[in-house]
């Protein structure tokens, strides 16, 4: 899907110089095979499973992809009423969309209960209380599932870690319990499932079936206290490679819960984002400068405000020449005009490079886009999703205008 044929980047039937010719960059670019093929590694998987895949969009939500996704008929995991708005103009279905995240306001508990999602996953006894406020005064139950935090740590980076004590994400799992007998008793609340997710970039399942196995022991006490479950969500998080990682895949994760979940009666959610996308995107990049010194350094026209992991989380992401160069590698650090010592997107590459010479940085599907910003009032990037030989805009490069839409001048001196 992503393949070099003679010494050029493809991205499927495209090359990635023709790419950038005709878009310009920054450029994003996605392939339309790699994004349905993981998704369906995750259908097939567990297929022996009633399931359910909603995607994370907070990875990635571009219109077209979800789209795609949709049509897939994936759900759809969402963090805010904005991401709702957009699954809704995707064509996704509200009644496959989880609402997860710690801070959801009135406004968007009205807009989820309209739009009829599947659950609202609980992250504190405050939000049940405002949940059930709002139902009542709607006349309406809402669907909701606990988001347990089983204490478990996910041997991730700390910032993507969800699953500790110490984290802000979800519930106790020694109040839950208490949790669950009242939210069954609140005249505005339908208890449907239990939810949990550790954490992102999981390299290993351990942690999983750690988390499982605790969820699962309150699954039971809770049935046998008459809560019975309708489903059971597992969140997402499994890795990608970046560098040298060997993350699991879906194969591999069911085969391990499988013990854990043979003969239970329900429905399986599952929450993964990186793991559909990132693998299927790049951004490309040009060398703007060659600045030799005591670091040598290659500018390109990309930057932080276009891929914001390596300054946030000091990632590191595979950074390759996309063409061939007339020159002898070196070791270089790929820098981009922002004014921030951080703004670096790899450190000490031995690169063959010119000026002019196109760069693909790659694992950007998830978390690239998504994250960026107009700092340093630098329009956003264009991005293209690449089905077979055809390319599509999916969209546009911000004008100027955009960087002040919105704004307004005084009246008056």
């Amino acid at each position: 899907m992503i393949h070099r044929h003679d010494d050029t980047l493809h991205i499927e039937g495209c090359t990635a110089p023709a790419l950038a010719e005709r878009f310009g960059t920054p450029l994003y670019v996605y392939s339309r095979a790699a994004i349905e093929s993981a998704w369906r590694a995750y259908d097939q998987a567990f297929a022996g499973f009633d399931h359910r895949i909603c995607y994370a969009v907070k990875a990635n939500g571009s219109l077209a992809i979800l789209q795609l996704l949709a049509r897939l008929g994936s759900g759809f995991d969402i963090v805010s009423g904005g991401e709702l708005a957009r699954v809704l103009r995707a064509g996704g279905d509200p009644a496959r969309v989880v609402f997860s995240g710690v801070g959801k306001t009135e406004a968007e508990i009205e807009q989820a209960l309209a739009a009829g999602i599947l659950a609202f996953n609980i992250e504190s006894a405050a939000e049940l209380e405002r949940i059930n406020a709002v139902a009542v005064r709607r006349g309406q139950h809402a669907p909701v599932s606990l988001r347990v935090n089983p204490d478990v740590d996910a041997r991730t980076h700390p910032y993507i870690s969800t699953g500790l004590k110490e984290n802000k994400f979800g519930i106790d799992i020694a109040a839950a319990e208490g949790l669950y007998h009242h939210a069954a008793s609140l005249p505005g609340i339908h208890v449907t499932g239990m939810d949990f997710h550790i954490g992102s970039q999981l390299t290993e399942l351990d942690p999983l079936v750690d988390a499982l196995s605790r969820s699962l022991a309150l699954v039971d006490r809770l049935e046998a206290d008459g809560i019975p479950l309708e489903h059971l969500d597992i969140g997402g998080g499994l890795g990608i490679r970046y560098e040298d990682e060997t993350p699991p895949t879906p194969a591999a994760l069911a085969e391990r819960l499988a013990p854990l979940l043979a003969g239970r009666p329900q429905t399986l959610l599952m929450e993964p984002g990186r793991a559909l996308v990132g693998e299927a995107g790049l951004l490309l990049t040009r060398v703007e400068y060659l600045k030799p010194g005591h670091r040598d350094f290659a500018v390109v026209d990309a930057a932080m405000t276009d891929l914001l992991r390596p300054a946030l989380y000091n990632a590191w992401q595979r950074i390759e020449t996309a063409e061939p160069v007339a020159a002898q590698p070196q070791v270089y650090d790929i820098v981009g005009p922002v004014c921030e010592s951080a703004d670096t997107l790899g450190s000490e590459r031995a690169l063959a490079l010119q000026p002019g010479s196109l760069l693909a940085i790659h694992a950007t599907g998830a978390y690239g886009f998504v994250m960026a910003s107009q700092y340093n009032a630098r329009p956003r990037p264009a991005e293209v999703l690449v089905d077979g030989d055809t390319a599509h805009l999916i969209r546009e490069r911000e004008p100027i205008e955009a960087l002040w839409q919105g704004e307004h001048l005084l009246a008056s001196p």
